[in-house]
């Protein structure tokens, strides 16, 4: 009995930040799911970020606050990121997320929740064409100052609600999202952040971006059966 009670009190409990590794490579993750959430994002970060990044950790503890669990991890190896042509393989980092997908799934402590996807610039893209490939299993998608226009031909595929959200003064890649927000025939919203740049520094408007992302996941996604 003694031993029961100390791996229940080991055991992570709801909301709080667990550190896992993903297979089959062993992928480091943080995952944290909020008691009564009905929804797990998972975020794909872009070039140069990591799970670490302040700005998505920033996003995963607002929609944490909005009832709404956060799957953070690295796409690649630390060996794999030192590889800039493996940065920008849309393929290959659309396959890892795909695959953290699988891994929630097969989860019993995750089972019953629906599967958003959040991404930032190359993560948006990767993001959209892993969506594309598992329609069935992805309920939403966001991205914040991404590159979805990356995403090529699969953005005509995706069929889960997609927001792109964009910073107001970051103009070429405003006109990326513009063009791929025209590809898309699923439900969709594109959101222009008045005064933003690339990286949403200028004050108030992070917090923006995450006002809408938070609404959008809470909107889309639901239980779904066991």
């Amino acid at each position: 009995m003694a031993g029961t009670k100390r791996a229940d009190r080991d055991a992570p409990q709801p909301g709080m930040l667990e550190s896992i590794l993903l297979p089959p490579i062993g992928l480091d993750g943080t995952l944290a799911v909020p008691e009564g959430a009905t929804g797990l994002v998972l975020f794909a970060h872009g070039s140069g970020s990591s799970r670490l990044s302040p700005r998505n950790a920033h996003v995963a503890s607002a929609l944490r606050a909005a009832g709404i669990g956060t799957l953070l991890f690295d796409l690649l190896t630390e060996d794999e990121a030192a590889d800039r042509r493996l940065v920008f393989d849309i393929r290959l980092l659309a396959e890892r997320l795909a695959a953290a997908a699988q891994w929630a799934g097969r989860q019993k402590r995750l089972a019953g929740l629906s599967i958003g996807f959040f991404g930032a610039s190359t993560g948006a893209a990767a993001a959209l064409v892993a969506a594309a490939a598992s329609p069935e299993t992805v309920g939403a998608v966001v991205s914040r100052g991404g590159r979805p226009d990356l995403a090529g031909a699969s953005l005509a595929a995706v069929t889960a609600p997609t927001l792109l959200i964009v910073g107001g003064d970051d103009r070429e890649v405003l006109a990326l999202n513009r063009e791929a927000f025209a590809a898309l025939s699923c439900p969709k919203s594109l959101k222009v952040v008045p005064g933003a740049t690339h990286l949403f520094e200028e004050p108030g408007t992070l917090e923006s971006a995450v006002e809408r992302a938070a609404n959008w996941f809470t909107e889309y996604l639901r239980e779904t059966e066991e």
